[in-house]
């Protein structure tokens, strides 16, 4: 396969020097106002002895074009883009091999346009290309000061719960890009790490081509980060901090939240200068109140309990990028992105056990603890890219990048446990930590060529991942200092995982239609080393997949669209959830991997349609998606009060579903933006020998509601909810999260205040809580069935995660000229997702 590589390259440089024989039109189509490209604009060029059309092509990403296998003759030349008027180039002569520059075409938006720019002021919230939707960031003011994360909780496909968990039409697994840039990174450690502030964009592509690596089958979140003006310089600094708590969840130490991030790009002649730092506390207060049941043989334990789970969160991050284009031919990128992270998680539990013998329903015996647990994780990280565009004179263009990435990944957990009430004995005093040095190195090379009326797309990635992992579980002997190794929880862990992928793929417009179509080859070698001090094992596993994709968009009028789209996708295995030595995560849990985890593999299909009217617009999407060794976390019963938790291939998850969003502009003066998604999913399966077979119907609300009080003055309320959402053994209730924002604007917009109240409360609503429930078949009510239906080993476990609500935030923002395009910073590939 890979000696096919040069093979292809040469037949691609062969295709071009041929077509290269035959007359070419290049240009590009810009904003007549900003200057700033216009992509996907309409290029038709006729014959003006009858106007018919003899060839047409669609305007990429940095608003180029171009037509080639071109016959020598008259021609005129017409270029069209909804909203602006069009413009027409006359009188072109072609002669045999000429190459016809048309320059930059400058398109004026239409009196109609402007007059609604005039009304709203405003960028759309929403609008849609072939294989994405895009939302603007800046329509989310109660993201304003936060992290990518409370930016995305207001996309209608995305939904966000009480632990900060990102979904993609209810699927985790997803892959993030940084201004186009492919990485398999963990979104919640991504996510978490990105200032809101600094978000221009942000696009879901649910459907994913083949140029794009695989990983995801929830598909890609492209984020859009802001740069400066066109030449020049750009700045935007924030600030923010909250209030103290309003109400009391009785933790240790009071929650603390501040911050700050800045954004600077400048521009000049041939560099393009981008640098941005950021540091944010972010302290979440909160309760957890469980219970659990567990049956051994006759004997049921129950252990209720209830205690504090809060959060101390120090992210700090620095980034910057150089690029330098020494002529229209040639453009160097050099890129560095750096941070720490460390989350505090804080679980201090009171317990009360008590054991019945079921066959005479006797309390054999009831006893009290309390559990002081702290589970450190920090992320430290250093990541670099080198990229490299040359353009040829037929424009096409071959594009080459190098990324490397060092990260150090782990921290301990402590676990505790005392007597109650007097707190002077331990009962019992373990802790763990591991170190997970990672090093990645992504290479990948890209061909793009005009070909006919469309273009072509292919190229060849490597990626090479190694991580390591020393793991060690101690206990200190009762009475001394001294902890003794626990090897059957101790482990050193070694990942090793290459990939080799190439694709080709050809897209274009031919009438009303645009289409996309394309295939990705891949072969991935997994090699997995495992030792402790009882054994030493090797897993070995490798495959070779397909991945086909197309898309196609029908522009049925201007004003109306429908879209359908096929994708093949893989969600790969992190070296975590293949770890099978078990980890203490707190009193109640062991967690540990499978060692021989498949990854899933998914197909996704869809169809949609997009109808405007005036400046309000609306869309509709159904789609289906079938996952295949379907990864779920699941529990089994390790000793009378400790559960194991485990991630494995549970079957087949299968889910049918209709998502929708609508922009609506009653006024001048109000906005309403709502998304929704609703689906059925089901589990069918099994796990240790006993079948899966689960089914819900399931939906999400993300809207908002914008009054604009004055000129400079407006006030919006969000609303963010997930109904009750089926797992393999059990249930996720629902998630409710109001937010109302006051924003302020002073000296000409470019001083912004923003005041929000998160997750609106007042002790009315079950606001920002979310309760988690598994059990076992025997226990599916939560009740104690008659001791002769119980089997031996059963467990019901419920907990409800109660974090702080009615949070103050204050966010100010300045900026030195306004932002017109997208920054370069870079992210990381590898690390994050073990985070």
């Amino acid at each position: 396969m890979l000696r096919s590589i040069p093979l292809t390259l040469f037949l691609f440089f062969l295709l071009q020097n041929i077509y290269a024989q035959n007359a070419m039109i290049q240009g590009s189509v810009l904003d007549q106002s900003s200057g700033e490209p216009l992509e996907y604009a309409n290029v038709v060029l006729y014959l003006p002895s009858d106007s018919s059309i003899v060839s047409g092509v669609i305007s990429q990403a940095d608003g180029s074009f171009k037509m080639v296998d071109l016959s020598e003759g008259n021609y005129f030349l017409q270029v069209q883009f909804v909203g602006y008027e069009n413009t027409s180039l006359e009188n072109i002569r072609l002669g045999k091999g000429q190459t016809y520059d048309a320059g930059a075409i400058a398109l004026r938006a239409n009196e109609q346009l402007l007059n609604e720019i005039q009304i709203s002021g405003e960028k759309a919230s929403t609008y849609h290309k072939i294989d994405r939707q895009v939302y603007n960031a800046g329509q989310f003011q109660s993201a304003m000061g936060g992290t990518a994360t409370d930016v995305l909780r207001n996309v209608p496909s995305v939904a966000v719960n009480a632990e900060g968990n990102i979904t993609v039409r209810g699927s985790a697994g997803f892959t993030i890009l940084l201004n186009g840039k492919p990485i398999q990174s963990d979104p919640t450690a991504i996510l978490s790490q990105l200032p809101a502030n600094a978000i221009e964009d942000v696009e879901i592509v649910t459907a994913p081509s083949a140029k794009y690596d695989p990983e995801g089958k929830a598909g890609i979140i492209n984020i859009i980060t802001k740069k400066g003006a066109t030449d020049g310089l750009f700045v935007l600094a924030n600030v923010q901090a909250g209030l103290p708590s309003i109400q009391d969840y009785d933790n240790a130490d009071p929650a603390r939240r501040y911050g700050g991030d800045f954004t600077l790009n400048y521009r000049k002649d041939k560099w393009d200068i981008s640098l941005g730092a950021s540091y944010l506390r972010n302290d979440i207060a909160g309760r957890r109140v469980g219970d659990v049941f567990t049956v051994i043989n006759d004997t049921l334990t129950r252990f209720p309990s209830e205690g504090e789970r809060s959060f101390v969160e120090k992210n700090y991050t620095a980034r910057a990028t150089v690029s330098y284009a020494a002529d229209a031919k040639n453009n160097l990128s050099l890129g560095f992105f750096a941070g720490k992270r460390n989350k505090e998680r804080t679980a201090d539990i009171l317990y009360n056990n008590s054991t019945v013998y079921l066959p005479e329903s006797d309390t054999v015996s009831q006893t009290q603890y309390f559990n002081k647990n702290l589970l450190i994780r920090k992320g430290d990280f250093l990541i670099s890219s080198l990229d490299y565009v040359h353009t040829f004179d037929d424009q096409s263009q071959l594009t080459s990048s190098l990324l490397y990435e060092y990260t150090m990944l782990g921290g301990p957990i402590t676990n505790l446990n005392l007597s109650w009430p007097s707190l002077l004995d331990t009962l019992q005093d373990q802790y763990n930590t591991n170190d997970n040095p990672l090093h990645g190195i992504r290479f990948q090379l890209d061909y793009s060529k005009p070909l006919g009326t469309g273009k072509l797309d292919a190229g060849y990635q490597f990626r090479n991942l190694n991580h390591q992992g020393e793991f060690i579980y101690q206990e200190r002997v009762i009475g001394t200092n001294n902890y003794e190794l626990i090897p059957e929880f101790s482990s050193n862990v070694d990942l090793t995982r290459r990939i080799h992928s190439i694709y080709g793929q050809y897209s274009g417009k031919w009438n009303k239609l645009s289409y996309a179509a394309g295939m990705r080859l891949e072969y991935m070698d997994r090699q997995l080393l495992l030792s402790n001090l009882l054994t030493d094992s090797t897993y070995n596993y490798d495959f070779v997949k397909v991945y086909p994709s197309a898309n196609l968009l029908y522009d049925w009028t201007e004003s109306f669209r429908l879209k359908a789209a096929y994708s093949k996708r893989v969600e790969r295995t992190t070296t975590f959830k293949m770890n099978p030595f078990p980890e203490r995560e707190h009193s109640e849990t062991l967690e540990q991997g499978d060692a021989e985890l498949l990854p899933e593999f998914i197909d996704l299909l869809e169809v949609g349609a997009i109808k405007d009217f005036g400046n309000n617009s609306v869309f509709l999407t159904a789609y289906f998606q079938n996952v295949q060794n379907l990864i779920n976390r699941v529990n089994t019963v390790y000793n009378d009060t400790i559960l194991n938790r485990i991630y494995s291939n549970v079957g087949r998850g299968r889910s049918y579903g209709l998502e929708a969003g609508a922009e609506i502009n009653p006024t001048n003066w109000w906005k309403l933006y709502a998304g929704g998604n609703a689906y059925n999913y089901n589990i069918v399966g099994e796990f240790a020998a006993e079948p899966i077979n689960t089914r819900s119907w399931i939906y999400s609300i993300n809207a908002n509601t914008t009054f604009k009080l004055a000129p400079t003055l407006s006030l919006q309320w969000t609303l963010n909810y997930i109904s009750a959402r089926n797992t393999a053994q059990g249930e996720d209730s629902r998630f409710l999260s109001p937010n109302l924002t006051v924003q302020k604007s002073f000296l000409n917009n470019r001083l912004t205040a923003t005041l929000q109240w998160l997750n609106m409360d007042m002790g009315l609503l079950p606001t920002n809580e979310q309760r988690i429930s598994t059990w076992s078949r025997g226990f599916q009510s939560g009740e104690v069935p008659p001791g002769n239906i119980l089997r031996d080993r059963e467990f019901y476990t419920t907990t409800n995660y109660i974090y702080e609500v009615d949070v103050i935030m204050l966010n100010v923002s300045f900026r030195i000229n306004q932002p017109a395009g997208k920054s370069k910073l870079i992210k990381s590939e590898f690390g994050d997702q073990e985070f």
